[in-house]
């Protein structure tokens, strides 16, 4: 097989010129010698830029045209991919002097900063980051320096928290998912509440993540407020779980929403109940109810449910009549709108993703702590939301018949 690598004789003569320098032996003698030529050329540069804001080289006198002049050089070392390197940055009289190839407040000049917010988005532990830094490219940064490097997030994190939102949204899934975190030296189980907004173009987008304490409608009604207080006008259906009071808070903000209950929440909640010998032809009873055709249909078979079983579990089938208002929303609706909307599990698979990456933490230090870990995880896996469901504009129609009057052409610009 033919070599893939082959070299001009101007470029094997560099290499061998450069072997016949260093001898190495090995790759990590190879490693060091491309880090003492980085910093040998990183060195050549800021001579050169010097000499550029001078208007004469360093020994040039007959050409000087300026009466500032070379004032020594100050110590400066920086990170690299390859490791630190020690540098000697010129100086002028003036002090007019700002280099490019290293600027002066600049200390990091590789991505070892995106590696280290990337590590640390899927869940890597600072004490982890700072072995893999020391190990791969040489460099000591200790833990708490990785969670000054990471602090740097939270303006941003913060920023991308308070920005506006959609004018119109057509579904948002709402869910919290429970984390631990230190609070005046005592470990509190805090709910984040995610609100996930399907616009109406079809691209999902996390409008927020909050941190509070345990999930309750109040909350909530916070949350709500917030979106709404951030450019939210309507919302067109809303998707949550089974928690008391939710479909109040959403009603007092948003009235026009209709609200879906979470069919999966709902099935969980009611088979809690059931003895392990009825569990089989119970659950195919009720997929009579959830699978029906039309919203008739599945009253009819309640009705049989509850002939059947009413007696044994009257709290599973009572929990079906009582919140029948907002289990029953998705039944009048086409196959495309109902197979979205019908659980909640866009935002608990999204939820799934934050555990995933956050496992190897059990506690937080603080709610910042626990708050840039989320929004890194959160950039992490919304990157594979690309684009809308491929029937979408199926989807859309639809949407456009049940909601032409609050949705106009204007909005989907």
């Amino acid at each position: 097989m033919a070599r893939s690598r082959k070299l001009s004789p101007e470029r094997k003569a560099f290499i061998n010129s450069l072997i016949e320098h260093y001898h190495p032996e090995d790759a990590q003698d190879v490693q060091e010698m491309l880090k003492d030529l980085l910093g040998d050329t990183l060195q050549g540069m800021l001579e050169a830029e010097m000499d550029e804001q001078l208007g004469y080289s360093k020994y040039d006198f007959k050409n000087k045209n300026t009466d500032d002049s070379r004032n020594g050089y100050s110590k400066k070392t920086v990170v690299s991919s390859l490791g630190e390197i020690d540098l000697d940055i010129p100086r002028d009289r003036k002090g007019n002097f700002e280099p490019q190839v290293v600027k002066k407040n600049q200390t990091d000049i590789s991505n070892i900063e995106d590696q280290v917010l990337s590590m640390y988005a899927k869940g890597m532990t600072t004490r982890d980051i700072s072995a893999h830094l020391h190990d791969v490219y040489g460099v000591d940064a200790s833990a708490e320096m990785i969670s000054h490097m990471t602090d740097r997030i939270l303006p941003i994190a913060r920023e991308w928290q308070n920005r506006p939102l959609e004018r119109k949204y057509a579904i948002v899934f709402m869910d919290a998912v429970h984390f631990h975190v230190r609070e005046e030296n005592r470990t509190i189980k805090k709910a984040v509440y995610v609100a996930i907004g399907v616009k109406l173009n079809g691209n999902k987008e996390v409008l927020g993540m909050w941190i509070g304490g345990n999930e309750s409608a109040k909350y909530w009604l916070g949350v709500l407020n917030e979106i709404k207080n951030r450019g939210v006008e309507d919302i067109m259906i809303v998707s949550v779980d089974g928690l008391t009071g939710f479909g109040d808070a959403i009603g007092a903000v948003f009235p026009q929403a209709e609200i879906q209950r979470c069919i999966v929440h709902q099935i969980r909640y009611t088979t809690k109940f059931v003895n392990y010998k009825d569990l089989k032809p119970f659950t195919k009873d009720l997929k009579a109810i959830y699978q029906a055709p039309t919203e008739d249909a599945a009253l009819d078979a309640l009705d049989e449910l509850e002939e059947k079983w009413g007696k044994k579990y009257p709290s599973s089938v009572s929990s079906w009549r009582t919140n029948w208002p907002q289990l029953s929303t998705y039944l009048k609706y086409p196959d495309e709108i109902r197979k979205i909307i019908y659980t909640t599990n866009a935002i608990e698979n999204f939820n799934r993703g934050l555990r995933k990456v956050t496992k190897s933490k059990s506690v937080f230090p603080s709610d910042d702590a626990l708050f840039k870990s989320i929004y890194l995880a959160m950039i992490d896996i919304t990157k594979k939301w690309t684009g809308a469901p491929w029937n979408w504009g199926q989807t859309l129609n639809q949407l456009f018949i049940y909601f032409g009057d609050r949705i106009s052409p204007a909005d989907l610009e």
